[in-house]
């Protein structure tokens, strides 16, 4: 209780408290859930969702699917390198885990022994999302929100102050799109190059999915004309 009233002027521990008290109210099979999903269900999702838009679109098509399955690649090497830019500022700021320095939490996830901000799985679902969002918007308005529920699901399981997680947004939001354009000006070519092999095709275009001619203006009318000359 001593922890709690020291953590009066303190809004991001008082916010860490009030979720993590959910998961003492709850049921243990809730949890239990919360700590599969918190843990290892959302990435796994924001894998499947990326993947699923994947699939529809070298489905569709078009004369922009080399660019759009750029997009999507993109995604994980966005969400990789946030990690990777996530390493020196875990060991520059040095927070320990809040388990480690408020009593009373709940935690359901051991083992964690490394720094606390920011959040890896904070920074990687959102990397994931913001980038899904620019190759698609409808998919990634669903990733943003996954990635929201994983924030609150590593607040809930009590690894996380609720800063390390807005830190994760952050981070991987930064990463996604600033160097967004870079990754497309490198990544494009290779998918057209992809597209254009026997082999790889099928990874920017499925079967049967042919190539939208670019649309001339002038031609369409042309070609009615030419077909009422032709009936007449």
């Amino acid at each position: 209780m001593a922890v709690l009233a020291e953590s009066g002027s303190n809004p991001d521990v008082d916010l860490l408290y009030d979720i993590n008290g959910l998961a003492k109210d709850a049921p243990q099979w809730f949890d239990r859930v919360m700590e599969y999903v918190g843990e290892y269900g959302i990435l796994l999702g924001m894998v499947l969702l990326v993947l699923w838009c994947w699939w529809t679109g070298r489905r569709r098509g078009g004369e922009d699917a080399a660019a759009s399955v750029a997009a999507l690649v993109w995604a994980p090497l966005a969400a990789a390198i946030a990690v990777l830019v996530n390493v020196p500022i875990r060991g520059f700021v040095e927070r320990p885990r809040p388990f480690r320095t408020h009593e009373g939490l709940k935690v359901l996830v051991s083992g964690k022994t490394d720094y606390s901000f920011v959040s890896d799985h904070a920074t990687i679902t959102m990397a994931l999302a913001v980038a899904l969002f620019v190759a698609h918007r409808r998919f990634g308005l669903v990733g943003i929100g996954l990635a929201l529920l994983e924030g609150f699901c590593r607040v809930y399981m009590g690894v996380h102050y609720p800063t390390d997680v807005i830190g994760g947004f952050a981070l991987g939001t930064a990463v996604a799109l600033l160097l967004s354009p870079l990754a497309m000006a490198l990544l494009t070519p290779v998918m057209k190059a992809v597209e254009g092999s026997s082999k790889g095709a099928w990874i920017v275009r499925a079967r049967g999915a042919e190539r939208e001619a670019p649309v001339i203006p002038g031609a369409r009318q042309e070609t009615a004309a030419s077909e009422r000359d032709l009936a007449a």
